[in-house]
């Protein structure tokens, strides 16, 4: 598991960050549920 984190670990930030972007500059298709997002995410925002 070790080496696994260290070989992947940078590859796997990276994705989760980039799926953090994407979310925080999009809204919920849905009408029923949005989640709050922490205030940390709302630092990505691009607008």
């Amino acid at each position: 598991m070790q080496n696994f984190i260290k070989k992947y670990g940078k590859i796997i930030s990276t994705f989760a960050m980039m799926v953090t972007s994407f979310i925080t500059n999009t809204t919920c298709t849905f009408i029923t549920h949005q989640s709050k997002l922490p205030d940390s995410a709302k630092k990505l925002r691009k607008f």
